[in-house]
């Protein structure tokens, strides 16, 4: 009998594990950052958010929003998906980094409890952090994005999912993946499937649309040089890791607007599947699709997580919870 009841309780265990949108972990009640199951928080490009890791260390000269042309997306319960290096996700000012780099790392400095916060979503050795942020690349999303975002509560990372507004600071790594928002230091990671319908919280901008919103997927290779459009419509070449100093002007792309494709999650646990490619140009009618993520962070270059220094108290806890309104 001790055994049967062990075996159910661990199979009531398992199957909440694999119910929840997030794949698992606490809810809002530990009172940390985040929402909570079937929430997306909008986050509005100047605005630092809840729970901040580090001060904004996102530049005025960050480009402007823009407003793609208008499609129509027949797939309903999808989200966009858009491959890091398109040409023309990414926007900014040539030779002007969008975030300084050197600023989130000296916040950092003297906060070695966020930084190791910040290495567990990072999946890199606290000490390795400063290196890590300079090998990112500053740019300016150019399209609503889903991501999964991290504030810092009670020494610790919490994640909850979150759109964050065309003209947004970040930092991108070599297969064009966000993983800094500049505005408040937050790490970022792919975005999570939920069961539903997803509830939006927050405060929204002027033209938002859930069906406009999209998802960055991995690049099938690392992305040496990123094709990135200034505010005034003028096409320039960033490398890699590099602030600006080595920008270069460039012609416009034969397809400078980024290949759209349409996926359709069944489930927690199918959340790849897809339909063939739409048109190129993403939507602006709003056709109440659920802006479901089409992946997760998998192909990508980061490496396992370090396990967490004894007593530290951050223990890599990126979960979903809610955030401070």
């Amino acid at each position: 009998m001790a055994l049967i009841a062990t075996a159910v309780v661990a199979a009531v265990i398992l199957a909440v594990v694999l119910t929840r949108p997030d794949g698992g972990g606490t809810g809002a009640s530990d009172g940390g950052t985040g929402t909570s199951e079937g929430e997306v928080f909008l986050q509005p490009a100047a605005d630092t958010g809840p729970d901040p890791f580090t001060e904004s260390t996102a530049k005025e000269s960050s480009a402007s929003p823009v407003s793609p042309s208008p499609t129509e997306l027949a797939t309903q319960n999808a989200v966009r998906g858009v491959q890091g290096g398109a040409p023309g996700l990414y926007g900014g000012t040539r030779n002007v980094a969008s975030c300084d780099v050197e600023k989130q790392i000296t916040y950092f400095e003297g906060a070695p409890d966020k930084q190791r916060a910040f290495a567990s979503v990072a999946r890199v050795d606290p000490p390795d952090v400063p290196a890590y942020l300079r090998s990112l690349t500053p740019v300016v999303l150019r399209i609503d994005t889903r991501v999964t975002n991290h504030g810092y509560s009670n020494g610790r990372a919490t994640g909850y999912q979150a759109v964050l507004q065309a003209g947004t600071a970040v930092l991108v790594d070599d297969r064009g993946m966000p993983r800094v928002r500049c505005a408040c230091g937050n790490p970022l990671s792919a975005p999570v499937a939920q069961q539903s319908a997803p509830k939006t919280t927050g405060d929204a901008w002027p033209g938002y649309k859930q069906s406009n919103v999209v998802a960055v997927t991995p690049a099938p290779k690392p992305v040496d040089v990123f094709v990135m459009c200034e505010p005034d419509g003028e096409w320039f070449e960033r490398h890699k890791g590099d602030t600006g100093e080595k920008d270069r002007k460039t012609e416009k792309p034969d397809k400078p607007s980024p290949s759209v494709s349409v996926t359709t999650p069944t489930s927690p646990a199918d959340t790849t599947s897809t339909e063939p490619p739409t048109s190129e140009e993403p939507p602006t009618s709003d056709t109440g699709t659920s802006s479901e993520p089409p992946t997760s962070d998998t192909g990508t270059s980061q490496q396992p997580p370090p396990p967490p220094p004894p007593g530290d108290g951050t223990g890599g806890d990126t979960t979903d919870q809610a955030p401070s309104s």
